[in-house]
């Protein structure tokens, strides 16, 4: 089998920062929001830090991909049109979008800038994907609910020319493809218009009327905790990236743009390791140690979703998990200060913790104990330290040489 060209890697980012992380642990271009015009409004990247971030991304050979892609009313053309012009200006390398009206203003205002179709759009066959190629698209982002035959089928019928994303981790809506509006419905807050309350991962209390006497409610049996009735676990096809690969997909994306630098550093190296792993030898490849990594950062159970079976049932979190008992971010290195690295820290870091070190390019991270910590105001000696406020900082040893921008991992007791 003839082997197929490396496929991009995208990862999500929700600020300037988040950009850095994710290219500095192997994402090949990242994409982020555009204010109130995007699918993750809370994420936003403001003007000035994304002219930041696509200036140096393009000063590293990076790309960057901006979004576009709610579901406009007409009260929102005007910006939208200011929106295309500036990211015409700024030379941004492809805008995201879902609604046909929105394409149309796109290719009006921003007409040097590639379009994506977003997962949004539902694009489920070659057919679909032809005639967004017809109509102005370089690329189109698959949507999440397909299997691999699915796939492969669109692989094999789209025109050479169109370019095809596809999802391989991260968080799964309840709706599809994301056109949910259980969030505007209890919540008052558009899905569809970039400010979703996840309605879905809320804890709910059910109740059944007894049949023949209204108003006698019967709750459904849950713990203490309410149940997760709607809560999807992540998707995850580390194992099914050397298939994906022989696919000939283009580019593979990582879901995230809420997510920690500790989240990006994490999964973005695994995948990133384990793509290089395939291409360099295709028959040593060996998923597992990509896996391991992986589930130190998972907030849920992991699924393949339908990938591999259309009918596949497991991808349901039911008991809501929201972390991870054993590891969580510990911080980020900032400079060396003489024979001491001054470290932003993200949760409490005490004498005698074991820290893990995230190294980009490398999947085994490097392991060691705390023995000192020292104010990084006065220099002093100090047991335990608390994130008691953003940008919170402390000395410590750290026994191998590391840069700026690495990310410390803190293994829980």
């Amino acid at each position: 089998m003839k082997q197929k060209a490396k496929p991009e890697l995208l990862a999500p980012a929700g600020s300037f920062e988040k950009a850095k992380t994710a290219f500095l642990y192997g994402a090949d271009a990242v994409y982020c929001g555009t204010g109130a015009l995007s699918l993750r409004s809370r994420a936003e990247v403001n003007n000035d830090d994304l002219a930041r971030t696509i200036e140096y991304a393009h000063s590293i050979g990076k790309k960057v991909y901006a979004t576009i892609n709610i579901y406009a009313w007409d009260s929102y053309y005007e910006e939208i049109k200011k929106q295309a012009q500036m990211l015409n200006k700024l030379k941004v390398d492809a805008i995201i979008a879902s609604d046909g009206g929105v394409i149309q203003i796109l290719k009006q205002y921003a007409p040097d800038v590639p379009i994506h179709i977003s997962t949004q759009a539902n694009i489920v066959s070659y057919h679909s994907a032809d005639f967004w190629q017809k109509n102005g698209a370089s690329r189109v982002i698959l949507a999440r609910e397909l299997n691999k035959e699915q796939i492969k089928e669109i692989m094999q019928n789209k025109n050479q020319n169109l370019e095809v994303e596809m999802f391989i981790h991260g968080a799964i809506c309840f709706g599809y493809s994301g056109r949910c509006f259980l969030s505007d419905f209890l919540a008052s807050r558009s899905a569809n218009l970039g400010d979703c309350a996840q309605s879905c991962r809320w804890a709910y209390n059910v109740y059944v009327e007894e049949h023949n006497k209204p108003g006698n409610l019967m709750p459904v049996e849950h713990d203490e905790q309410g149940t997760y009735i709607f809560s999807s676990k992540d998707l995850c096809l580390i194992k099914e990236i050397p298939e994906i690969i022989e696919m000939g997909i283009d580019s593979l994306k990582i879901e995230g743009r809420l997510k920690t630098q500790y989240y990006l550093a994490s999964v973005v190296n695994a995948y990133r390791n384990a793509i290089d792993s395939y291409i360099q030898e295709p028959n040593k490849y060996d998923y597992t140690k990509y896996l391991k990594e992986l589930e130190k950062t998972k907030t849920r159970g992991l699924t393949t979703f339908y990938f591999n079976d259309r009918n596949n049932k497991d991808f349901q979190e039911y008991e809501g998990k929201q972390y991870n008992p054993n590891y969580e971010f510990g911080g980020q290195v900032l400079e060396k200060i003489q024979d001491k690295w001054l470290v932003e820290i993200r949760n409490k870091l005490t004498v005698g913790d074991t820290m893990e070190i995230l190294i980009p390019q490398k999947i085994e991270p490097v392991s060691f104990k705390i023995e000192n910590l020292w104010d990084s105001e006065t220099n002093e000696r100090i047991a335990t330290i608390n994130p008691g406020k953003q940008g919170q900082t402390v000395l410590m040893n750290i026994p191998i040489p590391v840069e700026t921008g690495w990310i410390l991992r803190r293994q829980k007791n």
